[in-house]
């Protein structure tokens, strides 16, 4: 029993003092990136968050599927899903959730970071005050958790910032922006009229429905909207629609998003309530009739607030042109993603999404302060425009970049370094050496790694495949849509394809080359060569021989136009770095075929050639009479760890038929070797939706799940039984001295070759 008696004093509350080398606050996909990172390579970490879960608005409190370059596998940014450490949390989520719960995703999240030793995690902990000295460095910051009735007072000698709203870095004094720039300022095309379309993106609110199996009745609270059936957007409801499918649900965007916010959740809350009122009690929706509401937020997810300023601002034309800097440490590649600011009341179009032609690197100038030295920022509040913003602020292109920091922190802590002196071009490339090391595929950017040691050894491959087409099988696909065979082909050489299709009736087929303008996109606006062929009815082979060439060794498209009066036949084989995509429609990301903006937004016109998610997305059963070379051993040693734009799928592949695969490398003299590093193919185009939306598989078939190393006396290094991740790294207990390694893996999909994107080896 406690027992204490009246005090004229005031009491004090219990005050905990971390003294750490990375205080990160802000525990959404950005902070936790950041914060595993950092203490994966070292640093003690103290991760502080306000809410009860990690993931901000990926969590289950908000439920937004995280989503980033791949825009829903609807644009033309090929092999663009976000790598390293976020991508091994999408494919750990894959395997135990690939129905899309919200809650399995938060475990996942609060399991990564649980796992990591070196971070001290605060949650329900609100930063509201952080103290500052002369020198314009941070020196602490305090947060207050209310479930605990603790103070906490956590000091370093680097701070990161990935709170959404910036609070740290507000209190601070660091200079930043809210709201929408004018045209003029960065030449931005797309700027938007203010007075029309308003200065901020909104917040939006998600609710669930549940078949309960039997009529539900339902009685609005007092406080809903009344006329839910004059909401201008009340036209995008569709019955069944839930969770992130009512983005559209939005508000606040002419309100200060930082402090009104509890005001906008409330009259979300009131709108949603209302429409709920609306289908359940207009008699508009009599399949309602069985549904209740199961699941309604009490958070809003916040799109945009305050934007801090570093020593770059990424502007539209970093986008649209794919820009690359010499600090390039992450990448975006989402829609240019602006909201009328009035959402769920306005008359306008929910959002206007203009894409560029491909992925667009991000500098690390954008991810730190320029005002305090040592403040990183990460998530949605780095140095951008509005405009650009409307891209970067998505939650995988967060992340990626908060990775960014948290292995620059190291460095700093390592070499007693602030932030912007990583910037320096002598500091930089051991950023993004370190950073690709870990899958980050920063595009365009080829470094020598000197310390890997497989950059000098001899490869042996039991076989490797010589591209020439596809097995048929009995399946056939209708030319709704035009459909692509992606290729990597050389510059300067002609080629022949052969393949099978059926006419319903006699008709005229398209056939066409296409290839891309630019050695930074995979967007086909190019017309190599094209070619009309007369078809009689019924089933025949077809011969397209290119008289004229590319320009640029590229990714590029063998292209059957739409005609629906002709099938073409189909290939269950899959091959890495191969693939098909259709000029098709996806609406959910404002793909309808090809892009025409207006004229005076400095925006590309373009098609839209996107694949179709597996079972679908079939290979063509196509041949050719001339091999493809693209699959050699040579592959492992380039640094690459998916194709790229520039025609190479830089992997290396066996044979179809070889059911034992295996690599062998050799030095001439003896290496000591204590981490081995492998890379696979996780199907970087494949968009890994964190909730609501389900997958195929709960791994990815190109991954190869079992195999082992052996030293060069047969010993046994390392049996993996099992893989799903991309990345395998293997620590040795010892370091051992060999002059060769032995890579034996197992082929378990029948139509899939076992393929790996490169092997490196350390002392």
């Amino acid at each position: 029993m406690i027992l204490e008696k009246y005090s004229s004093k005031k009491r004090a509350i219990k005050t905990i003092t971390l003294i750490t080398d990375l205080v990160v606050i802000g525990g959404g996909l950005s902070g936790v990136c950041a914060a595993i990172t950092a203490a994966r390579s070292g640093l003690k970490v103290a991760l502080l968050q306000d809410r009860p879960v990690l993931g901000g608005n990926a969590s289950s409190e908000v439920r937004l599927w995280s989503l980033g370059a791949t825009s829903h596998m609807g644009n033309n940014n090929r092999w663009s899903r976000e790598g390293g450490l976020i991508n091994e949390i999408l494919l750990e989520n894959l395997k135990r959730n690939k129905e899309g719960n919200p809650l399995i995703f938060d475990t996942v999240l609060l399991e990564k970071v649980y796992e990591e030793k070196n971070i001290t995690l605060l949650l329900n902990t609100a930063v509201y005050e952080a103290e500052k000295g002369a020198d314009e460095k941070i020196k602490s910051v305090t947060g207050f958790c209310s479930q605990n009735s603790t103070k906490y007072i956590a000091t370093a000698p680097l701070f990161c910032d990935a709170s959404g709203d910036g609070i740290v870095a507000f209190l601070v004094g660091a200079s930043f922006r809210m709201g929408a720039e004018t045209r003029e300022e960065f030449d931005e095309g797309f700027a938007p009229n203010i007075e029309d379309y308003g200065n901020l993106l909104g917040h939006s609110l998600y609710f669930y429905t549940k078949d309960l199996g039997k009529p539900v009745s339902y009685t609005a609270p007092s406080f809903a909207i009344k006329n839910a059936e004059e909401l201008p957007r009340i036209k995008n409801y569709q019955l069944g629609d839930h969770g992130c499918k009512l983005w559209w649900v939005e508000h606040g965007g002419r309100l200060d998003t930082v402090h009104q916010s509890e005001d906008i959740k409330f009259e979300l809350w009131r709108v949603v309530y209302g429409i709920w009122d609306y289908v359940k009690n207009s008699g508009k929706f009599p399949e309602a009739e069985n549904l209740t509401l199961e699941w309604v937020g009490t958070i809003p997810g916040k799109r945009e607030s305050r934007r801090f300023e570093g020593d770059f601002m990424l502007s539209q034309k970093d986008i649209v042109e794919q820009r690359d800097y010499y600090d390039a440490v992450a990448f975006g590649g989402w829609a240019m993603d602006l909201h009328p600011a009035d959402g769920i009341y306005s008359e306008l179009n929910s959002c206007t999404q203009w894409h560029g032609k491909g992925v667009y690197s991000i500098p690390y100038r954008c991810y730190y302060s320029k005002n305090i030295d040592n403040l990183f920022l990460a998530g949605r509040i780095i140095s951008a425009t509005h405009v650009a913003f409307g891209s970067s602020r998505v939650m995988l292109t967060c992340a990626h970049g908060a990775q960014a920091v948290g292995k620059a922190a190291a460095i700093c802590i390592e070499e007693g370094l602030m932030p912007s002196d990583i910037a320096s071009k002598e500091k930089i490339e051991k950023l993004q050496l370190a950073l690709n090391r870990d899958g980050q595929s920063i595009p365009r950017l080829s470094l020598e790694d000197t310390d890997d040691l497989v950059a000098k050894a001899h490869i042996e491959a039991s076989t490797t495949l010589e591209f020439k087409g596809f097995s048929p099988v009995d399946d056939w696909q209708t030319l709704k849509f035009g459909l692509a065979q992606m290729l990597p082909l050389k510059a300067n050489e002609t080629y022949s394809f052969e393949c099978e299709v059926d006419a319903s009736e006699a008709t005229i087929l398209g056939l066409q080359l296409k290839s891309s303008s630019a050695c930074t996109h995979f967007t086909p606006d190019i017309i190599v060569d094209q070619k009309e062929i007369k078809l009689i009815q019924g089933k025949q082979k077809i011969t397209f021989t290119t008289t004229k060439t590319q320009m640029q060794d590229h990714y590029s498209f063998f292209c059957l136009m739409k005609n629906e009066k002709v099938k073409v036949r189909l290939s269950d084989e899959r091959i890495t770095g191969l693939m098909t995509v259709e000029n098709k429609i996806n609406k959910a990301v404002s793909n309808f075929g090809r892009q025409d903006p207006p004229s005076d937004i400095n925006v590309d016109s373009f098609e839209f050639w996107t694949p179709e998610r597996r079972p679908k997305g079939k290979n063509i059963a196509l041949q050719m009479t001339k091999a493809l070379p693209v699959f050699g051993v040579d592959n492992l040693k380039n640094g690459n760890v998916r194709p790229n734009s520039n025609g190479n799928t830089n992997a290396w592949a066996a044979k179809i038929e070889d059911k034992k695969p295996r690599l062998v490398f050799n030095w001439k003299e003896k290496v000591n070797i204590k981490t081995i590093t492998l890379f696979f193919d996780c199907d970087y185009d494949h968009a890994l939706e964190t909730t609501l939306m389900g997958h195929p598989e709960d791994s990815i078939p190109f991954v190869v799940a079992d195999y082992q190393v052996k030293d060069g006396s047969g010993n046994i290094l390392k049996q993996v039984k099992g893989n799903y991740q991309a990345i395998n790294t293997i620590e040795l207990e010892k370091a051992i001295s060999t002059d060769k390694l032995i890579f034996e893996f197992v082929k378990k999909e029948a139509h899939i070759p076992v393929a790996v994107f490169k092997v490196s080896a350390y002392n």
